[in-house]
């Protein structure tokens, strides 16, 4: 496994002054928003070598394998970088709760603007 991402794609990337972007996560069954969370350099080429998704917490300063501990897995199907270079999509199969609150997506929760009803 390679831990150094390829050079043509970390030169496109943008990171904050943390040295991370942000991961967006979608089902590919569905199309749902899962989550968000943190990758560097060295997650997101774990990811690729894997296809096992791969973040950064920020709270732990450490690297953390999604269901490793869980077992509510995300195997990566599709990893596509925006047009900005500032964030990355991850088009996975969840198995079981994205949601660390034992949710399927982390997004089900507060919603803050409905979609109007036609009529």
């Amino acid at each position: 496994m390679s831990d150094i991402l390829n050079p043509e794609v970390a030169a496109r990337l943008k990171r904050n002054d943390d040295g991370l972007f942000a991961a967006v996560v979608q089902e590919k069954s569905t199309g749902d928003v899962l989550m968000m969370a943190w990758m560097d350099d060295e997650a997101l080429a774990r990811t690729l070598a894997t296809r096992k998704a791969t973040y950064y917490s920020r709270s732990r300063q450490q690297y953390w394998v999604k269901g490793e501990t869980s077992g509510h897995t995300q195997y990566v199907h599709e990893v596509r970088l925006d047009c900005d270079g500032d964030t990355v999509l991850l088009v996975v199969d969840q198995v079981g709760a994205a949601c660390h609150t034992g949710t399927h997506t982390c997004f089900d929760t507060d919603v803050l603007l409905e979609a109007e009803q036609p009529g």
